[in-house]
């Protein structure tokens, strides 16, 4: 059958390529349903990456964020229709200490491989989940990024101690807002402390114990744990007041990507023993536990609806660029595309 895909060329630039695509006895041909666009997609797309990374990437189709539908599945895995989420990490082999995620032979969908703006996509069953029953469908096109948060909330709890009275959450962005939503469902008696630059924005995380903006934290506040989730030129000062902030052997999880080094407090990190991890992306587990806590606490899903941000469908190669326009200039919550094309 013949498939299309949806390229970016150069910053700005999608290209339709028809290209022939052959169903095995192993693979289950889905269609895309809604799409979610993701910083990463919009740093491709604006050019905000490296010439050397733009040149080593494109073409690319981008989008990892994604819920689809069941065409055809030979391996009787799933039924047809039904609803599912593909996993965009592609490992290549197994190890028993480090996870897909950090594989460096790992490919991932939409970075360096195509994701999921395509008319159809094949995909390998144990690359899919099925999507939560107790969420709509845009925000099952999201999965992806709660998965990342559900990864690092796991890594948490592995490398921290075990009082966690005071959690902090630095960043008030989407990020910040799923990931203190989890700790909110698996850490229901710690105190949950939101700290970010927008007042606007931090009035979203009604569920938190404490919300500051960074610059007008009183004076004897101190956080057990904590997690950056801020990412970009903001990392430096976030981790730092994270450094400050947090008591001796506490654990640091780092989230936020950003293109350039960052300077961080290293004598105060040895004077209190603090443990500083990095968390990224995430694999089929975490979207399995991710669907599964959403189905086990509804009322997870319906804050989580309140990151729906537009929605443009798709019928048309325009229709494509709208949607990362409209993206570039939201600051809360997520553009999702009603896939029709």
């Amino acid at each position: 059958m013949i498939n299309f895909v949806y390229r970016l060329t150069a910053p700005g630039m999608i290209e339709v390529h028809c290209e022939e695509l052959r169903q095995d006895g192993q693979s289950v041909l889905l269609r895309p349903e809604y799409l979610s666009i993701c910083k990463a997609d919009q740093r491709y797309y604006q050019g905000n990456r490296s010439q050397e990374a733009l040149k080593a990437k494109l073409p690319m189709a981008l989008i990892h964020e994604c819920v689809a539908r069941v065409v055809r599945d030979p391996t009787e895995t799933f039924a047809v229709g039904e609803r599912v989420v593909p996993v965009p990490n592609l490992p290549a082999e197994e190890d028993a200490f480090i996870a897909e995620n950090y594989l460096p032979s790992s490919r991932f969908r939409s970075s360096g491989t195509d994701g999921f703006l395509q008319e159809y996509v094949l995909s390998a069953p144990d690359r899919l989940v099925r999507a939560p029953q107790s969420v709509s469908p845009q925000v099952s096109a999201f999965l992806e990024l709660i998965s990342v948060s559900m990864h690092a909330v796991s890594r948490f709890e592995r490398f921290s101690h075990g009082r966690r009275d005071r959690i902090g959450v630095w960043g008030d962005g989407n990020l910040g807002y799923i990931t203190a939503l989890l700790l909110r469902a698996r850490f229901p008696a710690a105190e949950l402390i939101i700290l970010g630059t927008v007042e606007e924005k931090l009035s979203y995380f009604s569920f938190a114990d404490r919300r500051y903006l960074v610059d007008r934290v009183p004076a004897g506040v101190l956080c057990d744990h904590a997690f950056e989730c801020v990412g970009g030129m903001g990392c430096r000062p976030a981790i730092n007041q994270m450094i400050d902030l947090t008591a001796p052997e506490g654990a640091l999880a780092l989230l936020g990507v950003s293109e350039n080094f960052v300077e961080i407090n290293t004598r105060l990190v040895l004077e209190k023993g603090l443990r500083l991890f990095g968390s990224s992306r995430s694999g089929v587990r975490d979207f399995a536990d991710a669907a599964a806590l959403l189905d086990e606490n509804p009322r997870l899903g319906q804050y989580l609806e309140s990151l729906v941000g537009g929605e443009v469908k798709v019928r048309a190669l325009e229709d494509i660029h709208q949607a990362f326009q409209l993206d570039v200039h939201q600051s809360f919550g997520k553009t999702i595309l009603k896939w029709e094309k």
